[in-house]
């Protein structure tokens, strides 16, 4: 049976059939009864486990041939999962995992619907034994540590999907799609991880075979399958190939950069052709991660902030229009450059006191400047930014910039023919372009090429339950990438240098902003 040409087919999908009944001329066996009729429209021969063989005859028998099946993708073959009456209606559901260091998120996919119904959202247990994931592959160095952590996430897991559930069984769930770091990812399956930060750093896996949720006890049909993404090594995990085939880079004619910021920052660089990528220590201050007053975007967090360049007063938005309780990453960026873009700060990012004195305090002997004052938030002490955390930001973007820009380099581009860039994570979804770009954390180029992606990983593992040729795709995606190592690369401290100031010290790369500053304060 014929696809046409472009369209999608996901993982699952469910035939309703009517089967001739034997007799004394057609002695078939129940088995190839059904394989036969199914192969007309599959194209192949599909599988039957022993579950289905147990049933099949009864079910048979009780609908006097007729029957739906229901049939998941292993990359190569179809097999046939579960068998009803054709009466029966349950739902056909997926389930799409992004496993976060720190957070995880779910989606519930349903594969008649051909789209999300629910989403929920739960914190790692695993940040009680490090925040970071160099402190919690130290405490796994033992393996009964590391299967601790192992089961602590599996049994949480299992909680939080009969949650999402709800009035619904797991036994409509037919295939979980799980993508993670590597770290992640080899605690989830429970692989040994000692060697992930010793070098040579090596996985103990890169591609796992598709697996049956039942291996890890997750709540689903007990034939579903379970595709965990692969990893490229240690420092690209699954997470980052499931943002790549959301972004659909590896597709285009044209040059993308995909940038995920998190406890590092990862950057992908490519098109159909080609895919360069590389890892930084530019994520934790970008996200606020490292700040006293900093947190993830989540309610309550200031995500904008303006300050008017006249009378030099300042306004902020907190995520659910909340009372303030710390700053994230969009927010952050949003204050240097506004205070940038105020005189509050000078190029080297010192602060500039006299213009604003009654924002400018001293808190433990250290020179701050306050966002908001006590009496606006919601815990009651001030929310604020400290000299050293702005130069912590600054070493930050400098080295995002200088990133994307040794990338290019690489391959003989500048960063304006660069067609898109594709933001991801919660960073992404907040981040103001224009803002980091004032601040010289992303190239000065038309704002349009800036695409915020959202949680790229987590739409990733959807579009995998969503079409059965992304087995293909992420072999082509693992084909086609070359891991570039930053940190021997001497070209990256000489440039990085220059962008260590705001928003660089060479000011025809921003042409834009030395405009903004050129007008009237």
């Amino acid at each position: 049976m014929c696809r046409e040409k472009g369209a999608k087919e996901p993982v699952i999908r469910e035939i309703s059939l009517q089967l001739s009944p034997p007799h004394l001329d057609d002695q078939r066996a129940d088995d190839v009864r059904l394989r036969e009729e199914l192969a007309k429209k599959l194209g192949q021969w599909p599988r039957l486990p022993l579950s289905v063989l147990r049933k099949l005859t009864r079910v048979l028998r009780e609908g006097n041939f007729s029957l739906r099946t229901v049939l998941g993708y292993d990359g190569a073959q179809w097999e046939v999962l579960d068998v009803h009456p054709l009466g029966h209606n349950s739902p056909l559901l997926g389930l799409g995992v992004d496993l976060g260091s720190t957070s995880v998120v779910l989606y519930l996919y349903d594969f008649r619907q051909r789209k999300v119904v629910r989403k929920h959202s739960f914190k790692n247990p695993q940040i009680a034994y490090g925040e970071d994931i160099l402190t919690r592959l130290h405490y796994a160095d033992k393996p009964e540590r590391r299967h601790e952590l192992h089961t602590l996430i599996v049994d949480k897991l299992k909680r939080e999907i009969r949650h999402l559930l709800g009035d619904l069984s797991p036994e409509n769930i037919y295939y979980l799609a799980l993508c993670g770091n590597t770290t992640m990812a080899h605690f989830f399956l429970d692989l040994e991880t000692r060697y992930l930060y010793r070098e040579p750093y090596l996985p103990a896996t890169s591609w796992v075979d598709l697996l049956k949720a039942r291996d890890l006890g997750l709540p689903a049909h007990q034939e579903a399958f379970l595709f965990v993404f692969p990893n490229a090594g240690s420092y690209f995990g699954g997470d980052l190939l499931s943002g790549i085939m959301a972004s659909g880079l590896h597709k285009q004619e044209g040059f993308s950069i995909l940038i995920d910021v998190g406890t590092n920052a990862e950057v992908v660089l490519g098109n159909k052709d080609f895919l360069l990528a590389c890892a930084g220590a530019a994520g934790p201050a970008l996200e606020g991660g490292i700040l006293k007053c900093g947190m993830q975007a989540a309610e309550g967090a200031i995500e904008r902030v303006r300050i008017d360049p006249q009378s030099l007063e300042l306004s902020y938005d907190t995520i659910g229009n909340a009372p303030p309780v710390g700053i994230c990453g969009s927010g952050v960026i949003d204050l240097l450059a506004q205070m940038f873009l105020a005189g509050l700060l000078d190029q080297r990012g010192k602060f500039v006191p006299s213009r604003l004195p009654e924002r400018f305090c001293s808190l433990q002997g250290e020179s701050a400047f306050i966002v908001a004052f006590e009496d606006e938030t919601a815990h009651g002490r001030p929310i604020y930014i400290t000299q050293g955390e702005v130069k912590s930001v600054i070493r930050s973007k400098g080295a995002m910039y200088t990133i994307l820009t040794v990338l290019c380099n690489s391959v003989g581009l500048s960063l304006d023919q660069i067609e898109r860039f594709f933001i991801a994570g919660s960073f992404g979804h907040y981040i103001d372009p224009e803002m980091a770009v004032t601040i010289g954390m992303l190239p000065d180029v038309p704002l349009e090429r800036f695409v915020s992606l959202g949680n790229a990983a987590g739409k990733g593992t959807v579009k995998f339950l969503e079409d059965r040729a992304s087995f293909r795709e992420l072999r082509q995606i693992l084909e086609r990438l070359t891991y570039m190592e930053m940190n021997v690369r001497g070209e990256f401290m000489h440039l990085l240098t220059g962008a260590l100031f705001l928003p660089h010290t060479d000011w025809s790369l921003f042409p834009r902003v030395r405009k903004k500053l050129s007008k009237p304060q």
